[in-house]
């Protein structure tokens, strides 16, 4: 048989394996830490409560023995999904290294960053911590990752279920590319397998026993609770479980309570407590001072029934957890294991009751499928000696003597002495007889009643279960009501029609006076018209003739055009670039004014101004 002096330990971590009462390892722990002081990659595959964390807790202190801590760049780095789990590695690296000279710092939420930041400062050799508060002091710029020698993921498929895969994705590519990498899961999800095939070299898969399997010293059952209404079913569920509580009696020691939401887990603590129940909730909403006190009290035998979310479903290794109840079926199968394993923790016996719903049998199947073996079924103690609600009859009233399904049946019908609107509405009037027509015409014709208080009327006897507000037309015939609409649709028809002929036969006078009338009136309006227009014309024709007056230059505004600056200047500059006589002497080029064009205009200009009007005209006239 292997014991722990068998692997090649340092013998301080071996002296405080041996007074926490350890000699034997576990299979797990067996095969993987050879493995881990060899410096191989690790993939660790074993159901929980098989002492995955000293798995790589030990192997991690041997090889940190010889090195040193610099400041903000860790050694080591442990990875947890969770707080509790996290605090809980924390505490077996204390246990295991308290005669090793290592530090230690542990980086969960719920902590002031002041006091994690001078851990960090002064150096660690061990970093545990979640990968939010991880990622958290990282941009922050307080934490290094280049240093990391020895790397641990612990419970990768919870990480999965979380969310956290990007964000441990993202880490394994801030630490050095020749770490050591030990990764631990009870499952093998796709997305897992994928990580561990990107980021391990060459590892050593260990595996003790077959993916998602449970513990055979734990007793399981299911206890199937049907309501007997929808909406009472969590008040009988939590009703069974108390009652499955008081039967286990004196072997109940401790007991942890799953349930999938977190206001189920206020719900069944309150609900404990006030039936007088050592009960306390535990989940993510409350803060770490809160999860913390209550856990420790839970640990140390202060608190009997721990109810809690899958927060306390991963890694929390509490040994003496007694009895297991699942008030929820788990939606995900890995759950139910999980969930299961808190309890018959190294080789202790447990049990484990799971509480379902016919609405969860679909659930109770895929666990059944994944842990490849039936769940048995136990007796409800609150069912036994009793019928399926099913095929129970219907409970009597005292106050008619009839069963409750036919009295609230009978209550949706109208009065006793009138037939049921629906039955009215399908039977073909030819079928129906003509009196009972005319008593219910009677009775609609008798006079309303006074209004009374508040401005109701009492329209006779109320109908059960309409309530007071039902109007009075809810309750006629509707072959009357139907026949005396049919009636006033025929007549207003025959109004229609009437009034049609009348107007056809007045159509052609009314037409004859259409047409003498316009005759009448077309010289009058034209002549209106006309003179109007005339009036109008004659006074723009005034009107222009003024603004034409007004308008028309004065005689020197005629001589204004004769003064063209700038078609002379153009003339003149034209004239001037003909070469002249002088110039063609002197041999200047014709490109030089295109170069310049504005100072040698000037200066022609001024040439032209100097000369004589004899030399002027000598261009004109060539």
């Amino acid at each position: 048989m292997t014991t722990f002096k068998d692997l090649e330990l340092d013998p301080k971590v071996l002296q405080a394996v041996t007074e926490t009462g350890y000699e034997t390892p576990t299979p797990i722990q067996a095969e993987a830490i050879p493995h881990a002081l060899q410096g191989r990659d690790v993939l660790g595959i074993a159901q929980t409560g098989t002492g995955k964390t000293a798995s790589f807790t030990l192997p991690m202190i041997t090889m940190l023995a010889k090195g040193r801590a610099r400041a903000r760049m860790p050694r080591s780095l442990v990875l947890a999904p969770t707080r509790e789990l996290a605090a809980q590695v924390a505490e077996n690296f204390e246990t295991y290294a308290k005669y090793s000279k290592l530090s230690m710092a542990l980086l969960i939420g719920g902590v002031s960053f002041k006091d994690q930041d001078k851990l960090i400062d002064r150096g660690v050799d061990v970093l545990i911590a979640t990968p939010g508060r991880l990622l958290d002091h990282f941009e922050r710029g307080k934490l290094m990752l280049n240093g990391v020698q020895i790397m641990v993921v612990d419970e990768a498929d919870r990480m999965l279920d979380m969310g956290f895969i990007p964000d441990i994705e993202r880490i394994f590519k801030l630490t050095p590319f020749t770490r050591q990498t030990l990764f631990f899961s009870a499952t093998m999800a796709p997305e897992i397998t994928r990580i561990t095939q990107e980021f391990l070299h060459n590892p050593v898969r260990v595996e003790v026993a077959r993916q998602a399997t449970t513990s055979e010293t734990i007793e399981q059952g299911v206890c199937m609770v049907t309501p007997s209404r929808k909406d009472r079913g969590p008040k009988e569920k939590r009703d069974t479980l108390r009652a499955l509580i008081e039967a286990e009696g004196e072997k109940l020691t401790n007991a942890i309570v799953f349930c999938n939401r977190k206001r189920d887990v206020d719900i069944v603590a309150k609900s404990l407590k006030k039936h007088g129940l050592d009960a306390a909730p535990i989940h993510g909403d409350l803060d770490q001072s809160v999860r913390t006190r209550i856990l420790t009290s839970f640990r140390d035998g202060e608190l009997k029934l721990l109810i809690a979310s899958d927060v306390a479903a991963r890694g929390l290794d509490i040994p003496s957890v007694s009895h297991v109840f699942n008030f929820d079926v788990p939606i995900h199968s890995e759950d139910y294991v999980h969930r299961i394993g808190r309890t018959g923790r190294a080789g202790r016996e447990g049990k484990a009751i799971t509480l379902a719903t016919p609405a969860e049998e679909k659930y109770l199947a895929a666990i059944e499928d994944l842990v490849k073996k039936p769940i048995p079924r136990i007796d409800n103690p609150l069912q036994q000696g009793k019928a399926p609600s099913a095929e129970a009859p219907a409970a009597e009233d005292k106050s008619d003597g009839k069963p409750k399904r036919e009295r609230r049946s009978r209550s949706r019908k109208s009065r006793p002495d009138e037939a049921p609107v629906a039955e009215m509405a399908e039977t073909p009037p030819e079928a129906k007889p003509a009196e009972p027509v005319k008593e219910v015409a009677k009775k609609e014709r008798q006079p309303r009643a006074p209004r009374g208080r508040g401005g109701r009327r009492d329209n006779g006897p109320r109908v059960v279960g309409m309530g007071d507000h039902m109007p009075l037309f809810m309750t006629r015939d509707l072959r009357a009501l139907q026949e005396a609409a049919n009636k006033k649709d025929e007549e207003r028809e025959a109004a229609r029609a009437a009034k049609a002929a009348e107007k056809a036969a007045t159509a052609p006078e009314v037409e004859a006076n259409a047409e003498e009338a316009p005759a009448k009136k077309p010289r009058r309006r034209r002549v209106k018209k006309d003179e109007t227009v005339e009036a109008v014309e004659v006074l723009a024709d005034e009107a222009v003739s003024v603004v034409i007056e007004e308008v028309q230059p004065e005689p020197e505004a005629e001589e204004k055009p004769a003064k063209k600056p700038r078609k002379r200047r153009v003339k003149k500059v034209e004239e001037a670039e003909t070469p002249t006589e002088d110039e063609a002497a002197k041999g200047e080029t014709a490109e030089e004014p295109v170069k310049k064009p504005r100072r040698r205009r000037v200066a022609r200009k001024k040439d032209a101004e100097d000369t004589p009007a004899a030399d002027q005209e000598k261009p004109a006239e060539d």
